[in-house]
Formats: C-alpha cells, structure tokens, sequence
C-alpha cells in the first residue's frame, strides 16, 4: 500500500513538512510506505474550463507545462492521498488550490477515478483560518467520493508546529487512524 503526501507550502521544508513527515513516519511504522511530493513555490496553472478532460479522458488535464500529471498520475498509483497546506488568508495556497480543481475535474471525467481512496488534509496555521483551510481541502475528498480521515482533533498544528505538542500528536493519530483505515479498505 502506499500513500502520497502533497506539500503545497513554498517553504519545501517548513512547518507544513514538519506535520506531513510525522503522519507519514506513522504509515510507514505500520508498513505502508509514504511518498512526499513538493509542489508549493512550482508554478502551476489553474483550471481554465476547457473541458478536453472529458473529452479525451485519458487520466490527464491537457495542461502539460507544470508537474500537475505527473502528481495526478502518484495519485492514481496511491491508496491514500495526503493534502498539506500552511493557511494564507485563511486559505489554502494558490498551488494545491490548482492542484485541486485540476486533479479534481481529471478524476470527474474519468469515472471518479479517485473514488474510495482514503484522503486527509494537514494545515500549518500561525493562529486562525486553519478550520476554512482544513475544510477546503477535504471538500476535494467528498467531492472525489473518497473517505476523510480524522483525528483526535482537528488536522493542524499551530505556530512553530515543533513546539506544538497537542498537534503533533493530532499527527500521530491521523497517521494511525489512515493506516488502520487504509488496511480495512485495500
């Protein structure tokens, strides 16, 4: 089994990482192995509503000029699909946001092929709008009729995430509860 880990934060090893790197050790203490992939910082378009991926449906938005099929096709290949963001004003960032829409309307036109999937956000917050972000991303997941992994309290960790200790122990159970979730799906 295997899971892909978004870090949609430009900072390739900040708070963001820190978090994702905790729940993946968890997957992989439980035997699955977790892939990191970086896209926060790339430049990625967004969705421009050309509809080709339901024309052509072939598992690919026709955009090719960003790293957008390669982590599409990583998604197609994992069990479990790991989203992390920081929050920028009281969101999440402009490239897993691009990420999202595209990805998302690709798995559309090709039967939800993320369908079943288990998926969780992460969100790095220096003080509020990590709740909007969370929800943000897991709107990704129930639109894309996969299932939502939780905690034991909502998927962020506040501040210096390192000092954070009620987060990364949120961390540690999300890890826990996508692995035990993971086992009983696949």
């Amino acid at each position: 089994m295997k899971v892909v880990a978004v870090n949609g934060s430009p900072h390739e090893n900040g708070n963001t990482r820190y978090l994702l790197d905790i729940v993946c050790g968890e997957l992989e203490e439980s035997g699955i192995s977790a892939e990191l992939v970086h896209i926060g910082g790339t430049q990625i378009s967004g969705c421009i509503a050309c509809g080709k991926c339901f024309e052509l449906k072939n598992r690919q938005c026709v955009i090719t000029r960003d790293m957008v099929n390669d982590v599409i096709d990583k998604m197609i290949q994992a069990n479990g699909i790991l989203l992390g963001s920081p929050t920028y004003f009281a969101d999440l960032t402009p490239e897993l946001k691009a990420l999202i829409d595209r990805s998302g309307m690709v798995a559309k036109a090709n039967k939800n092929m993320f369908q079943r999937k288990a998926g969780a956000g992460v969100v790095a917050v220096r003080r509020a709008g990590a709740v909007h972000t969370l929800d943000s991303i897991n709107h990704f997941f129930t639109i894309g009729q996969m299932f939502v992994v939780g905690s034991t309290y909502w998927n962020v960790g506040t501040g210096s995430v390192q000092d954070d200790t009620e987060g990364i122990q949120t961390m540690k159970h999300l890890g826990q509860n996508m692995a035990w979730l993971l086992k009983r799906i696949s």
